[in-house]
C-alpha cells in the first residue's frame, strides 16, 4: 500500500479520534453544550454568560497583553524542544554534507503578534502583523560545528474580525484574511519560500476549538521558483483542532492536497500539561510533508519533547 494513502486513512482516523473526545467532554456539562456569548454580544437583559470557552480565555488574555506596551502577545505556541528525533531525517538537499547530519536536534519556535489599527470598519476589523520562527538545530553534533540544520522565517499581515455565526453546532468567533510569506533564507541549491493569501476560520464550543485556513499561492516565474511542486505536498490550507481540559491542551494539525491517486499530506499531534506556573511540558509529533521549507518533498517522522512558554488556547 502506499505510504500517501496510509498517512490520509491515518488523517482521518486522527481527526475522528479528537472530534469525538471533544463532543464527549462537551455533552459532560449542560452549560458547555450552550454556545458560549461574550458580554457584548448578548441581549440588554439577558441572562448572564455562560462559562468562558477556551478560546474566551485565549481571546481575553490577549487583549491584557495587547493593552501593556511592554508584553509582547504571542501568535503561535512559543516552545522549546531540547530532544526533536528524526527518525527520516532529509539529508539529500545538503549533497555530502548531508551524511554529517544527525538525527537528534533541538528545535525551537518563536512567534508573537502586534495589533496596528484597530477598528477599521465601524467597531470591527483589527489589523494584525505577526512573526513566527521555527529552527532546527544540531546542537549535539559538535564534531560537524552544531549548525543550524534550517531556519523558517514567516512574517505576515492580516485583518480580523470578531463574528458570532452558528456554523454545525459550533460558533465561528473570529474570521481572518492574511497575506503571508515564508522563506529560509538560504541561497540556492537550499533555497525554498513561498508567498500566500489565506483566509481563517475560527470555531468553538466549549472547551473545543477549530480552525479552518485555506490558502492560494501566488505564482512565481519558473525561473526563480526553487520550489514549483510545494502545493502538491502541502495541499490547499489546513485543518487544527484543540481540545483544553483544565491546563491540558490536545492539539492535531491535518493537509491534505485532495489528489486522488497522489495522496500527499502530514499530521501534527500536540500535547501540553502543567509543569509550572508558566511553563508546560510539551510533546510534538509530526509525521508527513512540509515540517520545514527544506523537507516540503520528503516525509518526516519526528518526535519532540520539551517545554511550552505559550500555548494554542
Amino acid at each position: 500500500m502506499e505510504s500517501g494513502v496510509i498517512s490520509f486513512r491515518w488523517m482521518n482516523f486522527c481527526a475522528a479520534l479528537v472530534v469525538s473526545i471533544a463532543l464527549l467532554g462537551n455533552m459532560a456539562s449542560a452549560e458547555e453544550l450552550t454556545s458560549a456569548q461574550t458580554p457584548t454580544s448578548r441581549a440588554p437583559g439577558a441572562a448572564a454568560a455562560q462559562e468562558e470557552s477556551a478560546l474566551d480565555k485565549r481571546m481575553r488574555s490577549e487583549r491584557l497583553t495587547r493593552e501593556n506596551n511592554f508584553v509582547l502577545t504571542p501568535h503561535r505556541p512559543n516552545y522549546l524542544l531540547p530532544l526533536s528525533y528524526n527518525w527520516s531525517l532529509n539529508k539529500a538537499p545538503y549533497g555530502t554534507e548531508g551524511d554529517k547530519l544527525q538525527p537528534a536536534e533541538i528545535k525551537f519556535q518563536i512567534s508573537f503578534k502586534a495589533d496596528i489599527a484597530n477598528n477599521l470598519f465601524e467597531d470591527n476589523g483589527d489589523l494584525y502583523v505577526a512573526y513566527t520562527q521555527v529552527s532546527q538545530w544540531q546542537a549535539y553534533n559538535s564534531d560537524n560545528s552544531s549548525p543550524f540544520r534550517e531556519t523558517n522565517y514567516e512574517p505576515e499581515a492580516f485583518l480580523a474580525f470578531a463574528t458570532n455565526v452558528p456554523v454545525l453546532g459550533l460558533r465561528n468567533r473570529i474570521l481572518s484574511f492574511g497575506i503571508v510569506h515564508q522563506s529560509n533564507g538560504r541561497a540556492e541549491p537550499l533555497s525554498r519560500s513561498w508567498n500566500r493569501i489565506y483566509t481563517e476560520f475560527m470555531l468553538d464550543r466549549g472547551r473545543f476549538a477549530m480552525s479552518l485556513k485555506p490558502w492560494y499561492r501566488f505564482r512565481e516565474p519558473a525561473e526563480t521558483d526553487n520550489n514549483p511542486d510545494i502545493n502538491r505536498y502541502m495541499g490547499p490550507g489546513e485543518l487544527r483542532m484543540f481540545y483544553e481540559w483544565k491546563k491540558y491542551v490536545m492539539a492535531l494539525m491535518v493537509r491534505n492536497n485532495f489528489r486522488l491517486h497522489d495522496q500527499k499530506g502530514a499530521e501534527q499531534i500536540e500535547f501540553s500539561f502543567p509543569i509550572a506556573r508558566k511553563v508546560k511540558g510539551y510533546i510534538q509529533y509530526f509525521y508527513g510533508y512540509g515540517d520545514t521549507l527544506i523537507d516540503y518533498n520528503a516525509r518526516t517522522n519526528c518526535l519532540g519533547i520539551g517545554v511550552l512558554l505559550t500555548d494554542w488556547l
